[in-house]
């Protein structure tokens, strides 16, 4: 009897222990998130031909509200004109959500050019910065209201998003890839 209800005590504690530590970590998918991709032409819709590639490196801070991202491309067979994140499943072409970078012959939307880098170049590069909530344009036409940062979060998480970079070659995007 004592040893039955010795067990019982200990198992009571250690679900006790696992619940309060999995209450602390919180609930999935929120927190801090590192997402890395491969940018890469075959991704691109239509796919592209290209020895372009890329990577794209973004740091989701759910407290903060923002999203750190460093993003890499070589190689480019045109001049980089533009880069993105579009809120888009795989295979389907979506509409800007975030502007990552900027040149002077395809500049950001006046609400945000003065808050998004210019695109080193002119075909390999790397170009680094944290968005937040200021750097959402959008889109509307996909129901994604300006400065709704936790839309284009909730879009990554979903794999329902995709980091692109534009050329002169390829005005639609050279190099793309989904984030998941």
């Amino acid at each position: 009897m004592r040893r039955t209800t010795l067990i019982s005590a200990l198992s009571l504690v250690a679900t006790g222990l696992l619940l309060a530590a999995s209450a602390v970590a919180g609930p999935k998918g929120k927190g801090d998130d590192h997402i890395k991709v491969h940018l890469k032409g075959f991704e691109e819709v239509p796919a592209v031909l290209t020895g372009a590639t890329g990577e794209l490196q973004l740091t989701i801070n759910d407290a903060a509200g923002t999203i750190a991202y460093e993003l890499t491309y070589e190689n480019l067979e045109g001049d980089v004109r533009q880069a993105h994140i579009h809120i888009g499943q795989k295979n389907v072409a979506g509409l800007i959500a975030i502007w990552l970078c900027q040149t002077a012959a395809k500049p950001a939307p006046a609400a945000v050019a003065a808050i998004t880098p210019f695109c080193p170049g002119p075909r390999s590069g790397t170009v680094s910065g944290t968005v937040g909530a200021a750097n959402v344009i959008g889109p509307a036409e996909q129901l994604v209201a300006a400065g709704e940062i936790g839309d284009v979060i909730h879009a990554i998480r979903a794999g329902k998003a995709y980091g692109n970079v534009h050329s002169t070659a390829v005005g639609s995007g050279e190099i793309r890839g989904q984030l998941h």
